[in-house]
């Protein structure tokens, strides 16, 4: 009887100093997993294509396989980020309906992730060679978060879309976000049609 009345005493005396009366409790600060990036290097693009630009040495150049693809729709894919960057292209061939098509899908591609984005903000980007490209930066929890088209509104019209093949969330893959947007950004400064 002495045992178990000594047991109850000092589960008591656990179960009082367990609970004080304020809590020691510290928020943490909101932390990132840590993702080492590479240093932007840049190679020019090849194969044959009616425009040509500077993409990065961590990706490589994958030709579109879907059913709609065209000859010079492009991906330019990152292994180590599981990042892909889509590029289309349309020979306009100074046809304004069908420059004026490929204009409006580029807004309704664009448009299509306004369910779930939070913010979609336009701009326009004025490439070092001259030429004006519309830039699409979309935040909340979207599947494309930086998108562009640049035409030179005669003859080319070229489109690119980022997507990760992850289901990460955004804030996450922000830093991996913000290194491929600077790559998208040299794409833009580098484009050149031939």
């Amino acid at each position: 009887m002495r045992y178990f009345s000594t047991v109850v005493l000092l589960m008591g005396l656990g179960l009082l100093a367990g609970c004080s009366s304020a809590p020691d409790f510290t928020p943490k600060p909101k932390g990132y997993n840590r993702i080492d990036l590479p240093a932007h290097r840049y190679q020019m693009l090849g194969g044959g294509h009616p425009y040509e630009f500077e993409y990065s040495t961590e990706a490589v150049i994958k030709r579109d396989s879907s059913y709609m693809a065209q000859p010079h729709w492009l991906n330019v894919y990152y292994p180590k980020l599981h990042a892909n960057v889509q590029i289309t292209y349309m020979d306009v061939q100074r046809d304004r309906r069908l420059y004026n098509k490929m204009m409006e899908d580029a807004r309704k591609l664009t448009g299509k992730h306004e369910i779930k984005a939070t913010a979609i903000d336009e701009r326009i980007l004025r490439t070092p060679s001259g030429m004006k490209a519309s830039v699409f930066e979309l935040q909340g929890e979207v599947p494309s978060q930086f998108q562009f088209y640049t035409t030179d509104s005669t003859k080319h019209f070229l489109r690119g879309a980022l997507y990760f093949r992850t289901a990460t969330a955004n804030d996450s893959l922000a830093p991996v976000i913000e290194y491929v947007k600077a790559d998208m950004v040299q794409m833009l400064n580098t484009l050149k049609y031939k």
